[in-house]
């Protein structure tokens, strides 16, 4: 029999592909990870882009395209089967709490997204990164290019428990809900990584903010998040600062090494940095009651609407009276509105040193209370 320590210390041992990056085709070398391993996944797959020839800026000079191997299919029907075979790879490894990003141009998006529909995944949202300073359409023939389209999806129709960060989304928004087109410039600067000549490493790098905005958003400190294109590594260099596992699967050692090179020159932020915004579903529940229970209101006390428009007399059993009307703080709120629902704890205000409060703030008092003990 196998100690129990021995057994112990097995289960803590991270696993070898953890933080690593992975050499070869996206299908072949994931085979390498687990069934449901990873927490998120980030695809930034061949666009497919189909470009006819050489492309010229007005003055004549050579626009740095991507012409890449990489990017070249022999078809739609090949480039189909091939989106078909990484994406089931990666459906594999996903955890059914966990959700997969796709980003793509015009060429590819539409394509990866049938596909994913096609294969069961069910899209959550589809994302418009909106570029500040994208390339200018050199021949005016057509609007100029200036967004990409993300999909954000989970495994299935069914999934549960997914994560998003809602409330440090809405808070980092000036608490207002995030919203689905995001505005970032391209890639440039001191953040492209260039060779010893001054050419870019990587024809197609995304922005760190694009990342991080990800992360921050769908995966919780801790969480593993995969990356089948690693390219030139940014996933991996924004997932290690945010306090996150990464795994990349990248067939071009150029690129490999750059990535390495640029992952291991990154300091993970502190914890107390990373710690995330609690979300209210999250928080314990605390009905009104309680605040009489622990004297922060009393049977009598007056409360009143926003504008105290609206008065109401706290009762001993955590009822509220107005008139000949008495209801709970959100049942009486709605009541006395003429409204068919009300937010008690928002609507309802007590009034300390002259200035009304919401007795949601006295709620908390009780949260940050429990929490201490």
């Amino acid at each position: 029999m196998v100690p129990v320590s021995a057994l112990q210390a097995k289960a803590a041992r991270p696993a070898p592909w953890l933080d690593t990056i992975i050499k070869g085709d996206c299908v072949a070398a994931l085979e390498n990870l687990p069934d449901h391993s990873v927490d998120a996944i980030f695809a930034d797959p061949p666009y497919n882009l189909q470009l006819g020839g050489v492309l010229h800026r007005p003055d004549q000079s050579k626009v740095d395209a991507v012409d890449d191997a990489w990017d070249q299919f022999a078809s739609f029907e090949v480039y189909d089967a091939f989106t078909r075979a990484w994406l089931l790879a990666c459906k594999r490894v996903l955890k059914p709490t966990g959700t997969i990003w796709v980003i793509g141009s015009y060429h590819n998006i539409f394509r990866v997204g049938a596909k994913m529909q096609d294969l069961g995944f069910w899209i959550l949202n589809d994302i418009v990164w909106r570029k500040t300073n994208p390339m200018p359409n050199f021949k005016g023939r057509r609007f100029q290019n200036a967004h990409e389209t993300m999909i954000w999806a989970s495994p299935n129709s069914e999934t549960k428990g997914y994560t998003f960060n809602y409330d440090a989304m809405k808070a980092a928004n000036d608490d207002v809900q995030m919203r689905s087109d995001w505005l970032f410039p391209i890639c440039s600067g001191g953040e492209r990584l260039k060779d010893e000549e001054g050419r870019k490493v990587h024809p197609t790098q995304k922005p760190e903010a694009l990342l991080s905005r990800i992360i921050l958003s769908s995966t919780k400190p801790g969480d593993v998040v995969l990356d089948p294109f690693f390219g030139s590594g940014t996933t991996g260099a924004v997932a290690k600062r945010l306090g996150r596992h990464f795994v990349g699967v990248e067939r071009e050692q150029d690129y490999i090494d750059a990535a390495q090179a640029r992952i291991d020159a990154i300091d993970p932020l502190a914890a107390d940095m990373l710690k995330p915004l609690p979300s209210k579903k999250s928080l314990p529940r605390v009905a009104f009651v309680s605040l009489i229970e622990s004297g922060l209101l009393s049977p009598g006390d007056r409360l009143t609407s926003p504008k105290g428009d609206h008065v109401a007399l706290v009762r001993a059993d955590g009822t509220l009276v107005s008139g000949q009307t008495a209801g709970s703080i959100h049942r009486l709120g709605a009541q006395v509105q003429g409204a068919e629902a009300c937010n008690g704890w928002t609507y309802w205000h007590y009034e300390e040193a002259g200035k009304r409060h919401p007795i949601d703030r006295l709620r908390g008092e009780i949260r940050a209370a429990t929490a201490e003990i």
